[in-house]
């Protein structure tokens, strides 16, 4: 008989997450820490409670003790982390009813990310050093960002073979796992073109590393962290008083897409976005030139 242990629940609703939801592996990881969360609590506290048996008092009162040293928005992460594990545990028969019922997630403003201007963004990619392959480089993975509105996640993973220049277009896995295609404009593939047969083959190897765009100085792929690397040394270097990180260039993306005419609907396409919802918070940021489209088109401005 096995015995239902607060690790061997968690082990197979992280398979369920993996293998039946098809999730990726940084959503499964912060799945995972926020049941582990709980269960440190529990052991810090000396409860003696299963996955099975936890009530939703105890829950109320792991939740308070977070709420005290945490933000809304990670409380939020964490609450909603728990019902999805504990619904798991009811879907597969576990447990009857969820802990988690009726306890709410605390409320939190929209927060409103900087937002890079184009000629921000176009000093960004001319500070780059571009005789040199390292600068080359990171010259076109800020142009890939930018240009294309990728995640970090998905420019790390970006490979050659994706890259189809008489089309215009880059095949990019997002999220899930799922596909997309993604335009990229003429100067940006030249770009990668001249960085691939010219720069890349500086740090190239054979390996398993040999169709991935973009490489460190040992030929092996960039890491996420070091994106976000490359990205705090040159806002350093230019002394720019916004907060900006890897994602910015996304997120300027679609905001100038937006201000510029573009439709959500095609703009969540071309973020990889499941739910346009997640698309109309960049209506969030600046609506004063939806103002100047009201004056301009509607009849009785």
């Amino acid at each position: 008989m096995v015995i239902m242990t607060w690790k061997t629940l968690l082990n197979d609703y992280l398979d369920y997450l993996k293998i039946e939801r098809g999730l990726s592996e940084n959503t499964i990881i912060n799945y995972r820490l926020d049941v582990e969360k709980l269960m440190a609590f529990l052991d810090e506290n000396n409860y003696n409670i299963t996955a099975i048996t936890i009530d939703r008092y105890t829950v109320l009162e792991f939740v308070y003790q977070v709420s005290k040293l945490s933000e809304s928005s990670s409380q939020a992460r964490i609450i909603s982390g728990l019902r999805g594990f504990f619904d798991y545990l009811i879907f597969e028969k576990y447990r009857e009813d969820s802990p988690m019922s009726l306890i709410e997630s605390p409320k939190s403003g929209t927060k409103i990310p900087d937002i890079l201007t184009l000629e921000e963004v176009d000093n960004i990619i001319d500070s780059f050093d571009s005789e040199d392959a390292l600068g080359y480089r990171n010259k076109n993975i800020i142009e890939c960002l930018y240009s294309c509105g990728l995640r970090v996640s998905e420019l790390v993973e970006l490979k050659i073979s994706n890259i189809y220049y008489k089309e215009s277009v880059i095949l990019v896995h997002g999220k899930g796992n799922k596909e997309r295609f993604v335009p990229i404009d003429e100067l940006t593939l030249t770009n990668i073109k001249t960085y691939i047969e010219d720069y890349r083959i500086k740090h190239s190897k054979e390996g398993k590393s040999e169709d991935v765009l973009f490489l460190n100085r040992r030929g092996n792929k960039l890491t996420r962290i070091m994106i976000y690397t490359i990205v705090k040394d040159i806002v350093a270097k230019l002394r720019l008083a916004k907060n900006i990180s890897p994602h910015t260039f996304r997120h300027s993306f679609a905001t100038h897409l937006l201000e510029n005419g573009a439709d959500l609907r095609s703009i969540q396409q071309l973020l990889g976005h499941e739910n346009i919802v997640t698309t109309e918070r960049y209506m969030h940021i600046d609506n004063s030139f939806l103002k100047d489209i009201v004056n301009k088109y509607h009849p009785r401005a």
